[in-house]
């Protein structure tokens, strides 16, 4: 690594953040952007396809005729296979995407070189893995957590929307009801922080799925702060960024509008301003997804300097004083053992 190891504050994580970013922006934007590209590629065939269908599904076309129900029912099926064409695909390349910019994350880390072909292709032989691990994540974040919570409140909804039940009643109902559904919110939230740093885990460690999700809970702790609020100016970035664009668009448009002075150009506008905002809006997306990924790497090797000593094992690494053995016990660490030449062993 081209700086030394030590503890780093939040601001020196981001500021780490940054530096690698721009060091290396055409690597981690071209990778993130491969999701979008795919997902824009996939709508411009999807869409007209549900264009067509509606008048099939909604039973419309019947009124034209024999052949508008035909070509309604085509463009139907038609749509849904392309719909269950297009997220299996779009899953796919979002793990490759957020896999390669997890590896790449961790080679420029360390000094290294690498391409966006290379970041790709490093996802490829444990693609499944990584899949399951996002998978297995979102049930534990977020399914598990609301069917929970469903149990729970149902039968308070339920009691409250009953006839008979006096207001009183309903309002304590309710109230329960609402604490019980931000303890569920504040569960996922506190659960997404622990597991943040899973991938990171999965990559540089080559664990499983599972084991990956509870050596992260393990690490995060005492670093669940931090993470929120790395995720917290995130998403208030998003949101500065999405409103300058749809501030922009609207403009474009309105200023189209009164060039144009006609129903024509007011349409003929609104298209352009849409164009635009969908435009800046996915690039402004490119542009901030891989900041998440990169800072996320820096914790974990944050919290394994922390908690592992992994400054220390990493120079003696670099020294040649140790060899890294098969085994991955104690915390999930490397284990290394001193290498000691023949030569040095004198018999006695």
């Amino acid at each position: 690594m081209n700086e030394p190891l030590r503890p780093s504050t939040l601001g020196e994580i981001l500021d780490r953040t940054a530096q690698l970013y721009r060091r290396n922006f055409w690597l981690f934007a071209g990778t993130a952007a491969l999701p979008f590209v795919v997902m824009v590629a996939l709508i411009v065939v999807a869409v007209p396809l549900g264009i067509f269908a509606i008048p099939g599904i909604t039973g419309s076309a019947s009124n034209a005729g024999g052949v508008g129900a035909l070509a309604g029912a085509i463009g139907g099926i038609a749509f849904l296979i392309a719909f269950v064409i297009v997220m299996p695909v779009y899953l796919a390349v979002y793990v490759f995407a957020i896999a390669g910019i997890t590896q790449a994350t961790v080679r420029v880390h360390r000094g290294e070189k690498m391409t966006i072909r290379a970041a790709l292709k490093s996802a490829q032989p444990r693609f499944w893995t990584y899949l399951w691990y996002l998978i297995l994540q979102g049930f534990m974040v977020g399914l598990l957590p609301l069917f929970i919570a469903g149990i729970v409140i149902g039968p308070l909804i339920y009691l409250i929307t009953r006839p008979g039940v006096g207001i009183e009643s309903s309002v304590a109902l309710g109230f329960v009801a609402a604490l019980l559904g931000a303890a569920a919110i504040g569960v996922i939230i506190w659960l997404a922080l622990s597991y943040a740093m899973g991938l990171a885990v999965c990559v540089v460690e080559k664990k499983t799925a599972w084991q990956s999700l509870t050596r992260a809970m393990q690490l995060s702790n005492g670093t669940r702060g931090r993470i929120f609020v790395l995720f917290l100016l995130l998403m208030v970035l998003s949101m500065i960024v999405s409103t300058i664009s749809y501030i922009f668009s609207i403009v474009v448009a309105a200023v189209a509008s009164v060039m144009g002075m006609g129903s024509t150009a007011a349409a003929i506008a609104a298209v352009i301003g849409g164009i635009l905002y969908l435009a800046v809006s996915v690039g402004a997306q490119i542009v901030l997804q891989p900041v998440s990924w990169i800072a996320l790497v820096l914790f974990y090797y944050d919290q394994r300097i922390r908690k592992e000593g992994f400054d220390i094992e990493w120079m003696m690494e670099q020294a040649g004083m140790t060899q890294p053995l098969n085994a991955t016990p104690l915390g999930g660490g490397m284990i290394s053992a001193p290498a000691i030449p023949p030569d040095t062993v004198e018999e006695r």
